[in-house]
């Protein structure tokens, strides 16, 4: 999914896929929100960026914080509210096509 920046960003980073995949499930299950991309940044950093209203991903991020930590480590989190066009181009390299 293409991200033009017209909604927040909400990004969990963690330590290893399976702690992202589990917070990317519970992410997608916890409000209105969209699967922007992923990032496998090496030294097994791995980032979920979704998209939506800011409320939604404020509970999104959240909830997929906490469930990451419990089974791993999460080493950053972040939601922007309306971060400007250009980050687009950035979270958007690896978009998923749904």
């Amino acid at each position: 999914m293409r991200y033009q920046g017209e909604e927040a960003l909400g990004l969990v980073e963690t330590l290893g896929l399976v702690p992202a995949l589990k917070a990317a499930d519970e992410m997608l299950k916890a409000a209105n929100v969209e699967l922007v991309s992923y990032e496998n940044i090496g030294s097994t950093l791995v980032t979920v960026m979704i998209k939506g209203d800011v409320a939604a991903v404020r509970a999104s991020v959240e909830a997929g914080v906490a469930v990451a930590s419990e089974i791993g480590k999460v080493t950053a989190h972040n939601v922007m509210p309306r971060p400007i066009r250009a980050v687009g181009d950035i979270v958007s390299v690896h978009d998923i096509d749904l």
